[in-house]
């Protein structure tokens, strides 16, 4: 499995923060964006390319772009120069939004036309960033080499849309089991479409302390003021917490299901403890 670590939502430490990242063992970072939300979010390119600039080693992956916002081109182009920029560790993450209709209305985009304009989409970025021409015009210059696309969502219709053009697949907020149910999908509709298998990803939402009951009580809690709804069930089903062990134990189960690939977004702000995590799934040669 590999593991990597969604950055906050303010670009302030993103430096820093990628740089531990990367010494404490993670294999990528992971940066969000909306233009307008109702908590401090920057723009994952970005974000990004401030983590690019520190780091060596660790993959750059957007979790997720909201493709409907930007015109395919401009966003291919954006994509194309920071794989340029990072050495080639660029990763693409496509999700289509819609929690925040006012950024939508902010940018004149209707927030009902936001599937529709991702899949129209979708295949001028891919030929893009895979060094192809698009109505006789390429990036110039071009990716270093051909950009993975991740899709985001756990609808039917993210899925579909992964099969269809994407990578990996990366879901948030289910449980082990919808994972392996939503990637047999993906991967039969990239069957239909003659592609070969989709990889599986996970942004994991987790809680970790030094006590199961401490850790449920944060994530019930942090998850209740970012949706806004009652979490309990869901926390239990579809939320890694608990120890540093417990945590992995979990993240375990959710690579046997196929997430090959997780994103570990925390909801402490306690470093030791997330490096005690990435320690129990990467020790390091010490």
């Amino acid at each position: 499995m590999k593991l990597g670590l969604m950055l906050a939502g303010d670009a302030d430490d993103v430096p820093e923060v990628a740089r531990w990242a990367e010494d404490v063992g993670f294999d990528l970072v992971a940066a969000g964006e909306h233009v307008l939300f109702g908590s401090p979010t920057s723009n994952a390119f970005v974000s990004l390319a401030a983590a690019a600039a520190v780091t060596s080693r660790v993959r750059l992956l957007s979790a997720v772009t909201l493709l409907p916002l930007y015109p395919a081109a401009l966003a291919a182009k954006m994509a194309v120069t920071l794989d340029r920029v990072s050495g080639g560790r660029f990763e693409l993450g496509v999700g289509v939004g819609g929690e925040n209709p006012a950024e939508f209305a902010a940018v004149g985009v209707p927030v009902s036309a936001r599937g529709r304009r991702t899949d129209e989409a979708l295949p001028t970025v891919r030929t893009y960033l895979h060094g192809g021409s698009v109505a006789g015009h390429a990036m110039d210059p071009p990716p270093v080499r051909p950009v993975p696309i991740w899709i985001g969502g756990r609808s039917e219709a993210a899925m579909r849309r992964a099969g269809r053009a994407g990578d990996v697949w990366m879901p948030y907020l289910c449980s082990p089991d919808r994972v392996a149910r939503g990637l047999r999908l993906v991967d039969d509709v990239a069957v239909e479409q003659g592609r070969g298998p989709v990889g599986g990803g996970l942004l994991a939402w987790s809680a970790v302390a030094d006590s199961r009951a401490e850790a449920r009580r944060l994530a019930v809690g942090k998850l209740q003021e970012i949706y806004g709804q009652d979490m309990d069930r869901i926390v239990d089903a579809c939320v890694p917490y608990g120890t540093p062990d417990d945590v992995a134990a979990r993240l375990r189960e959710y690579a046997d299901a196929g997430a090959e690939q997780v994103l570990y977004a925390p909801l402490s702000p306690d470093r030791e403890l997330g490096a005690a995590l990435c320690d129990r799934l990467h020790p390091r040669t010490r």
